[in-house]
């Protein structure tokens, strides 16, 4: 028993992941399955120029393994930084859902048939039989790939870590594109989810430098004064 509490008292800052996941789970698939006839339809222009290729189905099913890869090493190493990564990912993931509930959109990118037979389309198949092409808006495959690699560019436990910083910014970026080039997303949900990214990441990661910075101007004014 004394044991069992040991390992409540050290973990049970994962306690409100836990149940935000299920909450979200649970909102998600109703958005999946609920019977929505008309839908906000999301296209820009710049979306005819990108070619389909599949070989880019990889990254994005990677991202689910480096979201929660990142996410599992904060919360066994530093709770703190945990904490930071998890009101990132929750505030942009409670928007996508409000926005996905109240406004239903969805496109029309993927082609009727695909372009070739190999192992990438067949997985790309696979996925969009799994994942309808709605609740697009902003893409979180792009707004939690920005958050991950924050959380590794600001955390504690990555700052000698070069190689491992690299590889995310890299495995960051391949996700983003991949959400284009498998007709996962239009260009304008990725933009959106990159604006949404750059916001959250002032708000959370950067907002305390910049009170502090704030903070040293004015301190100095007052005794130039």
């Amino acid at each position: 028993m004394k044991r069992l509490k040991g390992l409540y008292m050290k973990y049970k800052h994962g306690i409100p992941l836990i149940i935000y996941m299920a909450v979200y789970l649970g909102w998600f698939t109703w958005l999946e399955k609920r019977s929505q006839k008309d839908y906000t339809l999301i296209h820009v222009g710049a979306d005819d120029y990108i070619p389909f290729c599949e070989v880019f189905v990889v990254p994005y099913f990677l991202w689910f393994a480096y979201v929660a890869a990142v996410v599992l090493f904060l919360f066994l190493k530093n709770r703190q930084e945990f904490s930071r990564a998890c009101v990132f990912l929750f505030t942009g993931m409670t928007i996508f859902l409000i926005i996905s509930t109240l406004w239903p959109n969805g496109h029309h990118l993927r082609p009727a048939v695909m372009p070739r037979d190999n192992i990438f389309t067949q997985a790309v198949s696979f996925l969009w039989k799994m994942d309808t092409p709605t609740n697009l808006w902003p893409s979180i495959h792009v707004y939690n790939s920005m958050g991950a690699h924050f959380a590794v560019m600001s955390s504690a436990g990555f700052r000698n870590r070069k190689g491992i910083r690299i590889a995310s910014g890299i495995l960051a970026f391949s996700i983003i594109l991949s959400t284009m080039f498998i007709k996962q997303h239009s260009v304008f949900d990725v933009t959106t989810g990159i604006i949404l990214g750059t916001v959250m990441y002032v708000l959370v990661y950067r907002r305390e430098a910049l009170l502090a910075a704030r903070a040293e101007r004015k301190m100095k004014k007052r005794i130039s004064i």
